[in-house]
């Protein structure tokens, strides 16, 4: 209540009282904060209604889980969040399969053995579980423990029942705080009473002032008599506004506090029995932790169950799939379980401790002496960390959106009309099969995670180098996980650029050189010092149930500063499930990435996923060697995901026994640092074909591009914006041009090579299976497939084909002069293929 309120409300009191108001007022805010203090605090405590745990109080892990007397215990993957235990068979059904849960505010937990518990909730849920070594199995019991009195704490908070009874306190310690709170409530209780009576009395006396004012003003006396008496009527006036203020005030306060104080009772109390627990938690690990150093100290080489996780551990049972409470509907690759080529243990501790000498030597080894960072002391995230890549410069906004995904049913019927009285190798294929880009676009997305390289030009030493080229070669494939639509063919002479020099540093250029063969293509410059070519074609095999696309041609990787120049090939993609089934892909398969100046190289290995295996899905796992065979890094982490390096600081042979009989590689590595993790997919991508951020950019409409650029492809745009049926038969118009134009070049070449069979030829020609456009499958190249390429004189636009001085295999690298069109807006060479 201010002056202003006083005035409005009462418009006859006198400036004097006024003033004498402001007075109290001050007095009045004197005592308020007080009160804000106290109202505050009993709205905090108010809120914790719903049980929410921490992100912190997530735990993730493998463990063995009794299911069947047939099969024994069988690895599973276990997540404890919000107060539930739920597992899966694997990492990769975290999204879309829980096979059960259960929650632990009333499960009972019971330890067996060193390494067995058991976790039951009163009879209908009971899991009994096994961990792999002891210590794994205390980590899960603490944590569970606490996850299950944090959800039983949250359960009793939000159930407003007024209980009176407060916990128990969980030591002698926690007791003698406890009674010091009591007294404390106790006290506030006893001013809280206090409080109470001065309101009664205010009001009390306030009301009989206020009446005999009432009377006095009723009596007729003179006129000096009369001011008083009004004044006195005023000053009674403001007593009662600020008796009520204050009556008001103390009567919020003690609503308040009789509200809330069981409350508080029973939360302070919660807080100092889970500190008390805590301690002993910390007091136990630390103790473990000594036990751990002692024994790792006495051995030479550590169990694989006390390893990192990520090693294929042998456990107690084979890994066989359940039969009775976890049936799966997919149909899997039936593929062997992969064996581990090496096993990685944590360095010895005296590595972390090294001198600063020691230190130095190593960094000098590894090319790191000259006061740039390491792997093991740089931020190795996927945010670009130099000023260079964080440089915001106004640049056009890129669209986040495409129009959904339309939900047409293929009709087989309204494919087989199309197809009555034509020979089988004209039926064109729908698009209800691909996916609104371009073969072309769809190998541009290798750079969508172009920091690794740009991270790579920086480095000075070629082994750390290697690391990020690695990561890159595993990157490219993250955006095929869920990329089960085909991308459209390209036709002969189409062309993609991408443009992000603005943004990203580079520009990269994509052209079709070859259709039988078909092949493609690609050069990529970055202004930050290095450069990206491949060309790449494709040969498939088909196995029935699955599709084998097996890309030819080398990647090479070019960096200005140090001359390092690397190649490799890409890996086996496998589409499952062609005939029956829900569509999924796979990749398989080794790559070895070479550093052609140095001798470096990192063997890569991309395993197979199968039904048995009991390792993550879609893992990838490498090492980094020198010239000598010396290995430097391991790398780890899936092709989906993440990848992970950690240097090698020593390397023995006494593992376990592969499947040749040799013994296993044992690296005792550094901790782990990330050198790549996915970008998540934008919002509502799965209404998208799941394209990634880069890839919704890819067809978006630019001014300036070549008439041959994939993104004027009409059948492309119509099957983007919804339009199907006139995409199939625009495509169907562009396929039968495409056949038109390559006779007419056939016919000159072959007529320039010989006119005498000149007929002969054209016969040929006319009944040859390669004249059709529509055989969306490449096969595999054959040596008849490439004599045909002779009789036809068609020369790329941009590129030309030469013998690659690195790997002597003839490819097309780029000639240059497509940048230079553009800026002059010249495409006057260019063939009209649209």
């Amino acid at each position: 209540m201010s002056c202003h309120v006083a005035l409005r409300y009462f418009p006859e009191v006198s400036s004097d009282v006024m003033r004498e108001f402001s007075g109290f007022l001050s007095f009045y805010t004197a005592w308020r904060p007080l009160s804000d203090t106290v109202k505050p605090r009993a709205v905090v405590m108010s809120e914790p209604k719903v049980p929410i745990l921490a992100p912190e109080d997530t735990y993730k892990g493998w463990l063995f889980k009794w299911t069947n007397y047939i099969k024994g215990y069988q690895r599973r993957w276990f997540v404890l969040s919000n107060g539930l235990l739920s597992y899966y068979r694997s990492q990769a059904e975290m999204g879309h399969t829980c096979r059960g849960t259960i929650n632990l505010a009333t499960a009972n937990i019971t330890v067996e053995d060193s390494c067995n518990f058991v976790i039951s909730n009163g009879g209908t849920q009971t899991y009994h579980l096994k961990a792999s070594s002891e210590v794994e199995r205390q980590r899960w019991i603490t944590a569970l423990e606490l996850a299950k009195a944090k959800a039983s704490r949250m359960q009793a908070e939000s159930d407003d029942s007024g209980d009176d009874s407060t916990s128990p306190a969980a030591s002698q310690g926690a007791g003698s705080r406890n009674s010091e709170v009591q007294s404390t409530l106790r006290t506030l209780n006893s001013k809280v009473e206090d409080l109470s009576t001065c309101n009664d009395l205010i009001a009390k006396h306030g009301s009989a002032l206020q009446r005999s004012l009432s009377e006095l003003e009723g009596v007729r006396l003179g006129g000096e008599t009369s001011e008083k008496i009004r004044q006195v009527t005023e000053r009674a006036t403001l007593f009662r506004i600020t008796s009520n203020a204050m009556i008001n005030a103390c009567r919020d306060f003690l609503a308040l506090a009789q509200a809330h104080s069981k409350r508080w009772q029973k939360a302070l109390q919660a807080e100092r029995e889970q500190r008390v627990r805590l301690e002993e938690t910390l007091e136990q690990l630390a103790k473990q932790h000594n036990h751990l150093e002692r024994a790792f100290r006495g051995a030479t080489v550590l169990p694989s169950s006390q390893s990192n996780p990520a090693i294929d551990s042998k456990g107690p049972v084979p890994g066989k799939g359940d039969v009775s409470d976890e049936d799966e509907e997919n149909e899997f690759f039936d593929a062997c379980e992969d064996v581990q080529e090496f096993i990685t243990v944590p360095a010895d501790p005296k590595y972390h401790r090294r001198s600063g000498s020691n230190v130095s030597g190593i960094s000098s080894e590894l090319g790191m002496d000259d006061g740039t960072t390491s792997l093991d002391e740089q931020s190795l995230a996927s945010n670009p960390e130099s000023p260079q890549s964080q440089e915001v410069v106004p640049v056009r906004k890129r669209r986040s959106r495409i129009p959904d995904k339309p939900n047409y049913s293929l009709n087989l019927w309204s494919i087989m009309k199309n197809c009555i009285g034509k020979e089988l190798s004209k039926i064109p294929m729908p698009v209800n099969f691909n996916e609104p880009l371009s073969m072309l676009q769809r190998l541009s997305e290798d750079l969508e995670y172009y920091e690794l390289l740009d991270r790579g030009a920086k480095c000075q030493s070629s082994l750390e180098q290697m690391c990020y080229v690695a990561a890159f070669t595993v990157s490219s494939y993250s955006t095929t996980v869920h990329r089960t639509g085909k991308p459209f063919n390209p036709l002969l002479g189409e062309t993609f650029e991408l443009d992000r020099v603005q943004e990203s540093g580079y520009r990269s250029l994509c052209e079709q050189v070859s259709h039988h063969p078909p092949a493609a293509a690609h050069h990529a410059i970055s202004e930050r010092g290095w450069t990206l070519r491949q060309e790449i074609a494709l040969a498939s095999k088909f196995r029935g149930k699955y599709l084998s696309i097996m890309p030819l041609g080398s990647i090479h990787c070019i960096f200005e500063k140090s001359n390092n120049h690397y190649t490799w090939k890409k890996v086996t993609t496998t589409v499952h499930n062609i005939i029956v089934g829900k569509l999924w892909i796979d990749q398989s398969g080794e790559i070895d990435v070479v550093n052609h100046r140095t001798g470096d190289r990192c063997h890569l290995k991309f395993a197979p996923y199968s039904y048995f295996s009991r390792d993550v899905a879609r893992k990838v796992t490498g090492v980094v060697t020198d010239k000598d065979g010396k290995a430097h890094y391991v790398l780890s982490g899936t092709w989906d995901e993440k990848m992970e390096c950690s240097r090698v600081m020593q390397s023995s042979r006494g593992g376990e026994n592969g499947a040749d009989g040799r013994q296993k590689t044992v690296y005792q590595t550094l901790k782990a640092k990330e050198l790549w993790r996915k970008t998540p997919l934008p919002e509502g991508a799965e209404n998208m074909y799941y394209f990634s951020t880069l890839a919704l950019t890819l067809n978006e409409p630019e001014e300036g591009v070549a008439p041959t650029d994939s993104r004027r492809r009409p059948d492309q745009r119509l099957m983007e914006q919804g339009r199907w049926e006139e995409a199939n038969a625009e495509k169907q118009r562009l396929e039968e041009k495409q056949r038109t134009v390559r006779r007419e070049r056939e016919r000159e070449a072959n007529r320039s090579a010989n006119p005498a069979e000149e007929a002969l030829i054209e016969d040929s020609i006319s009944d040859s299976p390669l004249k059709t456009e529509e055989v969306e499958i490449a096969s595999e190249p054959s040596e008849t497939t490439y004599k045909s390429v002779h009789h036809d004189n068609y020369k790329p636009m941009w590129f030309e084909r030469q013998v690659d001085p690195m790997t002597r295999e003839p490819t097309h690298i780029y000639r240059g002069g497509y940048w230079e069109a553009k800026e002059q807006g010249n495409w006057d060479s260019c063939p009209d293929i649209f």
